[in-house]
């Protein structure tokens, strides 16, 4: 087995939560790739990144999602993939990994909606730089905000703190999101909390019994059907008459040709009974015959 095939098994098995941080970790090496080719990885961001100008985004709508997968140097990943993998494997212990990945989604298009929003309705963030938004933070904060509402007293052991409820650690990263946002990076803090209402909304809805993704997810399906390419055969099948009539009779009568089996095996079982008593000798000529036939069909 090659490499690739080695690593394209070993992707198959893992959980969506683990194939997030993949392509996560996979984006942020290719900027790596960037640079090793003389190619400034800027240019991977403005490709990729979430623009605040809304004619920015209409040109390039994919930015929406793809934001979410690019982040700026190491701890900016490592933090986000930290939370994402703990919060992550929660979440589908309670939901499944469809619904992880529809939250992931959705929390990022809500994060970069209220980031965009936010930029062009506030005075304060006129000034501000013109370069797109990245980080998988809003999409993490989701899931993160989603789970601690779904169980929010649910106890968590974290090094040095010992055991904390859930709904702790969810409520002190709102609320630094909240506090920095007029020291530093406003709009990814902004971003961060788009996506942990849309996390707080889908939790609560959930308690509910109420999918709010299904929706997406139902669009989703028919975008990968609508992109999904099946080879069809250049040679045409020949179905003659004959066996189209056994096809039809075997589909058609599975029902009774089961009820015939059983009545043939109990007409057997009565034969071989008859035969253990009083030898084969006593069989009739149609007992002998039913019986021939019957072996031969098995």
């Amino acid at each position: 087995m090659s490499i690739y095939e080695d690593l394209k098994l070993k992707y198959k098995n893992f959980s969506i939560i683990e194939k997030l941080i993949a392509i996560n970790v996979v984006a942020f090496l290719l900027k790596t790739l960037f640079f090793l080719f003389g190619l400034p990885p800027v240019t991977l961001i403005k490709w990729l990144g979430f623009p605040k100008e809304l004619m920015a985004f209409l040109v390039k709508p994919w930015t929406i999602i793809t934001y979410a997968f690019v982040h700026a140097d190491l701890w900016h990943i490592l933090s986000n993939m930290i939370i994402l993998y703990f919060s992550g494997n929660f979440f589908i212990n309670y939901f499944s990994g469809r619904r992880a990945l529809t939250v992931y989604l959705l929390g990022a298009i809500s994060g970069a909606l209220l980031f965009m929003l936010s930029f062009n309705l506030f005075p304060a963030f006129t000034n501000v730089s013109s370069l797109p938004m990245i980080g998988a933070s809003a999409a993490v904060m989701a899931i993160l905000i989603a789970i601690a509402t779904y169980i929010p007293n649910m106890g968590v052991r974290l090094m040095f703190l010992g055991t904390v409820k859930f709904w702790w650690i969810a409520a002190f990263f709102v609320f630094m999101d909240i506090a920095r946002i007029p020291v530093s990076n406003a709009g990814g803090h902004i971003a961060h909390l788009g996506g942990a209402i849309f996390g707080y909304w889908y939790a609560i809805q959930a308690k509910k019994e109420k999918n709010i993704g299904s929706g997406f997810e139902n669009m989703m399906d028919k975008l990968i059907a609508l992109f999904s390419f099946k080879p069809r055969s250049p040679l045409k099948t020949v179905y003659k008459a004959e066996d189209f009539k056994k096809k039809k009779y075997k589909t058609t009568n599975t029902s009774v040709s089961k009820n015939t089996k059983s009545q043939q095996q109990e007409q057997i079982d009565k034969i071989l009974d008859k035969i253990s008593k009083s030898g084969y000798d006593s069989l009739t000529k149609q007992e002998k015959d039913f019986l021939f036939k019957s072996g031969k069909n098995n």
